[in-house]
């Protein structure tokens, strides 16, 4: 711990130092790293994915997806736009200010950190450093310990596209990652729970370093009596069951109108078995499905699944668990009521608790007794009762008739509300979220406040008096 101390110290001060120049860079010079970035994770793919089978058995196709295209479509797309967001924004003269030019001026934070979890280690690292550079920023990395390899991985390019000067990634456990909450940075981002959340929250608050937190929380879905079922079944199993369910924005719980329950859950339990069957139909044997990341998470998880079956909530489908390669089966609970042991924290795993309702206030009245999720879904033909979820619950963002995937548009910030996070991210969300928005005024020589400097004689008194009348 004393080398990580000192290197910390050394790296952050080295940085500070070096802010300046980097935060002079062109717009072409920071595309330039960022196409960097993108040559290096397409050139490693087949590292990339060693890293993370050998992490938690991953499949190569879901790292494709998930992890390098997520992240290299991005880089694309901010190369693409890069310029236009570095521009100055001019903005509309106001009656008061007429004589006056205005514009937001975008400027990087300076030193930043991100702090990384471990389900999808690349993307969601590498997702907010491409941004941070793309503001201009300096930055230092904390990956998760949980997936060593591919955090080694990331160490190695870093280091062998950037200067510490400027990026900066550092392995360890979790006194690396209080080490480096010591400095005064001048943003940190963070993905993860939210319980850490607010201890990154506190840390940040010594030193007045502004924040954006992407947590999690128990994301619900609805499925009423419109609803494509089969669409609905295939999308669901995929959004809680890739990457075993250890997903921030998984479908926590499925609230199912109580006439479609049945069908519904013979179409999940179809779905998942194609899906994540392989070609024996065994899941155990399936190279498409991923395991549980360590010991400690699949402990956690068995026990709660124990607790629950305990309480009287009933296994319709999977429950079956092997310690030695942590093993957990798509699960799919039925009877579960919202006092169930599933239902008081966020499963992270591939649990699936379904609950019926008769009316959708019922529907929406549950999910407003939890705190606000990360994502909700819709499944359902009606507007109206689209219209009627969406103005009667909060979340940090919704998908309809499909799940996860407003995350992956580009054009849409991404982000949580409340105990699910703030701050956006993705695109321009991002370059802004490492940016200071700087409000620059220029003043013309004719400027009308000066009538109002004091003395404050009877026609300054005037003056005033018409102005707060009618400007």
């Amino acid at each position: 711990m004393a080398t990580n101390s000192s290197r910390i110290d050394t790296v952050f001060e080295s940085q500070m130092a070096n802010r300046q120049v980097v935060r002079l860079s062109t717009f072409r010079e920071r595309r330039a790293k960022l196409k960097s970035i993108e040559t290096w994770l397409l050139d490693y793919q087949s590292d990339i994915q060693k890293a993370m089978y050998s992490d938690f058995h991953k499949p190569a196709s879901e790292v494709d997806l998930s992890e390098i295209w997520a992240t290299v479509t991005e880089i694309r797309h901010i190369r693409r736009h890069l310029k236009e967001w570095t521009r100055s924004k001019k903005v509309a003269p106001t009656l008061a200010m007429a004589t006056a030019d205005a514009w937001i001026q975008y400027e990087p934070k300076g030193v930043v950190l991100v702090i990384a979890p471990w389900n999808f280690p690349f993307n969601l690292t590498i997702g907010p450093l491409v941004c941070a550079i793309a503001a201009g920023n300096c930055v230092m990395i904390k990956p998760s310990e949980l997936t060593p390899q591919s955090s080694a991985l990331m160490g190695k390019m870093v280091t062998e596209l950037f200067e510490e000067n400027e990026v900066a990634l550092f392995e360890g456990d979790a006194t690396v990652a209080k080490a480096l909450q010591e400095k005064p940075f001048h943003h940190i981002f963070f993905t993860g729970s939210p319980k850490i959340g607010s201890i990154v929250m506190e840390k940040a608050a010594q030193h007045l370093s502004t924040v954006t937190l992407e947590l999690g929380g128990k994301s619900p879905t609805i499925v009423d009596e419109t609803a494509n079922l089969k669409d609905a079944a295939q999308k669901i199993s995929w959004g809680k069951f890739l990457n075993c369910g250890q997903i921030c924005l998984a479908p926590d719980y499925v609230l199912v109108h109580e006439s479609v329950k049945d069908k519904f859950l013979r179409q999940v339990q179809e779905i998942a078995g194609k899906q994540f069957g392989g070609s024996n139909g065994s899941v155990q044997s399936s190279k498409d499905y991923s395991r549980i990341v360590n010991q400690h998470h699949f402990h956690r998880l068995k026990s709660i699944l124990e607790k629950t079956k305990s309480s009287g909530d009933t296994v319709f489908m999977g429950g079956e668990t092997e310690e030695e390669t942590q093993f957990m089966a798509p699960t799919v609970l039925t009877e579960v009521s919202g006092e169930s042991p599933i239902m008081s924290e966020e499963i992270f795993g591939p649990i699936l608790p379904v609950i019926t309702f008769k009316k959708l206030l019922e529907a929406t009245d549950f999910i407003n007794e939890r705190s606000k999720p990360l994502g909700l879904y819709i499944f359902s033909k009606k507007k109206k009762n689209i219209d009627f979820i969406l103005n009667n619950t909060s979340a940090g963002g919704t998908s309809i008739n499909d799940t996860i995937l407003h995350y992956m548009h580009l054009n849409l910030p991404f982000g949580g509300v409340n105990a699910s996070g703030f701050g956006r991210t993705h695109g321009e969300a991002g370059f802004k979220a490492f940016s200071n928005e700087r409000s620059v005024l220029k003043q013309s020589r004719l400027s009308p406040m000066k009538l109002m400097y004091p003395p404050y004689t009877p026609l300054v008194k005037r003056l005033i008096k018409l102005v707060v009348k009618y400007l």
